[in-house]
């Protein structure tokens, strides 16, 4: 039987710290893991966080390049469980709503949404103006879902690892994921 296989995009929005741990908790299952970055990601990963380009990349099976629009992931024949954009962008999430893929991760999402396959967007931006808010309408209203990235305070987080594995945890349960001891309202763990 083949491995599951999900795409992980990585926008340029702030918040780089959910697709890296996304791709973290994607290591230790049975998942084959596609990974495209913008290159608005890559400026991001530079200013908040420690992680080294090389460290990232490393954490996806398959790493492919933003202008790669021949890639695997841009066609509805290479099946996957969906796609997941942690961070995402308010650029993206326009050109995802509007259905222009002018790049890798825009036109890998493009393809999971006319395949209706499961796409989970982390939508980074506060405040929203009524672009945002109707691009969010749009893109639900084709099947994605808008995930904004709310940390779950009702766990008593102590940590920003805590906050960052409930909320990625979360949206891996959209695609039948399951992070193994992630702690969930009225249940408790040993």
């Amino acid at each position: 039987m083949m491995r599951q296989r999900i795409i992980v995009g990585i926008s340029g929005a702030t918040g780089f710290q959910y697709g890296v741990k996304a791709l973290q908790l994607l290591r230790g299952m049975n998942v084959e893991v596609h990974m495209v970055m913008s290159r608005g990601a890559e400026l991001t990963r530079e200013l908040e966080t420690d992680y080294s380009r090389e460290e990232v990349l490393e954490l996806a099976d398959v790493v492919h390049p933003i202008t790669n629009l021949g890639a695997s992931i841009s066609s509805g024949s290479f099946r996957t469980v969906g796609m997941l954009v942690a961070p995402c962008s308010m650029r993206s999430l326009a050109s995802i709503a509007s259905a222009q893929s002018d790049n890798l991760l825009t036109r890998a999402a493009d393809v999971v949404l006319k395949e209706r396959r499961r796409l989970v967007l982390l939508a980074r931006e506060t405040p929203l103006n009524l672009a945002h808010i109707d691009n969010m309408r749009r893109v639900t209203e084709m099947g994605g879902i808008i995930f904004p990235p709310t940390p779950a305070l009702y766990q008593r987080p102590t940590t920003v690892d805590q906050i960052l594995t409930h909320t990625v945890g979360r949206a891996l349960d959209l695609f039948g994921l399951e992070v193994p001891d992630l702690p969930r309202w009225g249940e408790s763990h040993a």
